[in-house]
């Protein structure tokens, strides 16, 4: 069966995919954006602006305010005015707003949806079917906690902390922005929020929604730029807390920024995850997970399973599977909803990428890409996998951030846990087995935050998420992910 149609995507099996892109007609992109400050866009005081790009066309979006020190500290002075009546609300009355934030999310997702696509490069089926319900659930989730938290701590009197700082990642930009704003307004605490520099838009959008809520002036406030409007944020010293999701190694600094000062600070830094397949797994299901937790948003999720471990007697078989379901993969417009794999977020990150692929291809490792043409403008690079790894190759040491799977093989589940734990990172992993006393003897074993068992990438408000050694501290989601908003007295 074929289908004649220009632009269309062949798979290998023979049939023909025709082009399905989601329409961008409902979304306004105004040419220039500001700051959200004190409940209302103002301009910059430095005047600074820079351009947010297309990564799919490498075609400018807006050109966005940079914040300056003068800047974060309005935001500050803001979010600190409003804290006065924001933290004594009754808890009802801020449980409504998160409510209300909550279904606008819901009401607009088909627009955030697009806007994400457009200015991160994830295919819009993730944006639509991951990144925006979760988005909103984590709002519900929050809401329905707000007024509960002196049950949640018996014996104890929960208190807010003040302003919150919070730097979030380019990956998941709306996500990130709901796992930090909702607990903390949820447990009674302003937020001053400073989007990737790569992708503010949505939250941008955000701030609209915030407006449309009417949510009191203050209680949340954005500021763009890019790492010196982090860093001018981190030191403020009117912040009572600082949650950063990012690289280990701006972690550390801000680590070293915040000792000693007395102000609460949580890490969700990088990984290295392990996903471990034992030779008694359902092979077919583990392929569709190895697929979900390595090729999902181009490899740009920091617990994605980027080391394959599998067992000795079924590498084979498991590598035939896994390369014939690569070769399904379709790569392209991140608008079409076919497409699988979509663009890198910047040209950072794909020369990032390159380079250590070009170091594993060096250190020896085999590397294998199914047959896919790269379209001619944007930043793209393909499903890989490596074969032939050794734990010293820096492929298998260092977060790559991409679509790229080096692959290792064990022997017992003793080595299984050696080879997954010998990393810096403690953020995930995953486990394939239909032995149910395997999964509990490797979980217990395995030094890693978060572990899945026969699945991958499953998220829940109510679960905890956070990592060990170099992937941070501090859990976000779940009971444990309002104690960092918290004083309990």
């Amino acid at each position: 069966m074929a289908i004649a149609a220009r632009g269309r995507a062949q798979l290998t099996h023979g049939f023909d995919y025709v082009p399905a892109p989601e329409s961008t007609d409902h979304v306004r992109i105004p040419e220039r954006h500001d700051l959200f400050i004190g409940g209302e866009f103002v301009a910059s005081r430095s005047n600074r602006r820079f351009v947010t790009l297309n990564p799919a066309t490498e075609e400018p979006l807006s050109e966005v305010a940079e914040a300056d020190q003068e800047d974060v500290e309005r935001a500050v002075a803001a979010a600190t005015a409003a804290f006065a009546s924001w933290g004594a609300l009754k808890p009802e009355r801020r449980a409504r707003y998160l409510f209300r934030l909550a279904r606008l999310i819901q009401e607009r997702s088909r627009e955030l949806a697009v806007l994400e696509t457009m200015d991160g490069g994830k295919p819009i089926k993730e944006s639509r079917d991951v990144d925006l319900p979760l988005a909103a659930a984590h709002f519900f989730y929050h809401a329905g906690w707000a007024d509960k938290l002196e049950w949640a701590f018996p014996n104890r009197r929960p208190r807010p902390l003040g302003v919150a700082g919070q730097v979030i990642p380019w990956n998941f930009p709306l996500l990130m922005l709901a796992w930090k704003v909702a607990p903390a307004l949820a447990c009674g605490n302003t937020v001053v929020l400073k989007p990737a520099e790569t992708t503010p838009l949505t939250a941008l959008r955000f701030a609209e929604i915030c407006l449309q809520a009417e949510l009191p002036p203050g209680v949340v406030n954005i500021v763009t730029g890019g790492p010196e409007t982090g860093a001018a944020l981190v030191a403020s010293p009117g912040l009572a807390k600082v949650a950063f999701t990012g690289s280990t190694e701006v972690g550390r600094q801000i680590q070293r920024r915040l000792a000693g000062t007395g102000r609460r600070l949580t890490l969700e830094l990088g990984g290295k995850a392990a996903n471990i397949v034992f030779e008694d797994a359902a092979l077919d299901q583990a392929v569709e997970g190895i697929v979900n937790g390595i090729y999902f948003n181009q490899g740009h999720v920091c617990c994605a399973g980027s080391r394959l471990l599998v067992q000795e007697s079924i590498a084979d078989v498991l590598l035939e599977k896994l390369k014939r379901r690569l070769g399904t993969l379709r790569l392209g417009d991140p608008l079409d909803k076919n497409t699988d794999v979509g663009a890198i977020n910047s040209r950072a990150q794909l020369d990032k990428i390159q380079g250590l692929v070009r170091s594993g291809i060096e250190e020896g490792a085999e590397l294998y890409q199914p047959p896919c043409p790269l379209p001619e403008r944007g930043y793209w690079f393909p499903p890989t996998l490596f074969t032939g790894v050794a734990s010293s190759h820096r492929i298998a040491r260092e977060e790559i951030f991409g679509p790229v799977l080096a692959v290792l093989t064990f022997r017992t589940p003793a080595e299984a846990v050696e080879k997954a734990n010998n990393t810096p990172y403690g953020l995930s992993a995953g486990i394939w087995t239909e032995k149910g006393s395997r999964i509990l003897w490797m979980a217990e074993r395995l030094r890693a935050g978060v572990v899945w068992a026969n699945t991958y990438n499953r998220f829940d408000p109510a679960s905890p998420f956070g990592g060990y050694k170099e992937s941070g501290f501090g859990r976000e989601g779940g009971l444990q992910g309002l104690l960092p908003y918290l004083e309990l007295v």
